[in-house]
């Protein structure tokens, strides 16, 4: 019989996080600092640089698996935790970013904030393409929360079978959060001020 001591000691902060990390980005996405009289010139450095982290997170994820695949446990966790560390860089600097600035807009060409109907001839059947992927990597990046954290938990309880099942849905989720993170960038890039 396992012992799924620690997994049951961590659910409730699993549960937690996993609420609490999705509800305070939504709601610190749609605050602006501007809004309370603090004047900040938007973070607009950050954009390159967390879809970065992104691609960074892919590879590593891709290395974790290659390390463990090739019986290297102690530099697969490493490289799972500096994952965690990646995407938590990622998140800070996601919401900081968005707290000093405005969305943007595919297809918005003049920076108005607004798509009229040049503009979105011009960007055509692109833009379904662009919302389909960002709709599928911000539902996932909810999703893998809760997966990320337990398969953690499982490994370090050293349930490694079960951390091992967990892990064959967390990882092509994760892998895929990345990697559309990164293309959602390029996509929208253009249209950066």
């Amino acid at each position: 019989m396992e012992d799924h001591s620690l997994e049951k000691k961590y659910n409730k902060y699993i549960i937690a996080v996993s609420i609490v990390i999705p509800t305070l980005v939504g709601i610190l996405f749609a605050v602006k600092l501007k809004d309370f009289g603090i004047n900040v010139e938007p973070l607009s450095f950050l954009p390159p640089i967390y879809a970065t982290i992104n691609g960074i997170t892919a590879i590593v994820l891709i290395s974790a698996v290659v390390a463990i695949k090739n019986g290297k446990r102690k530099a697969h966790e490493r490289l799972m935790t500096f994952a965690i560390s990646l995407s938590l860089a990622f998140l800070v600097m996601y919401v900081a970013y968005h707290m000093t600035a405005e969305s943007v807009k595919l297809g918005d060409l003049n920076h108005d904030g607004i798509l009229d109907a040049i503009e979105k001839a011009k960007i055509g059947a692109v833009r379904y393409l662009y919302y389909f992927i960002l709709a599928t990597h911000i539902i996932l990046s909810i999703v893998i929360i809760p997966l990320v954290l337990i398969s953690y938990v499982r490994a370090i309880g050293q349930q490694f079978d079960r951390h091992r099942k967990m892990a064959r849905i967390t990882f092509p989720l994760w892998l895929y959060v990345a990697v559309t993170g990164v293309v959602v960038y390029l996509m929208i890039s253009p249209y950066y001020i």
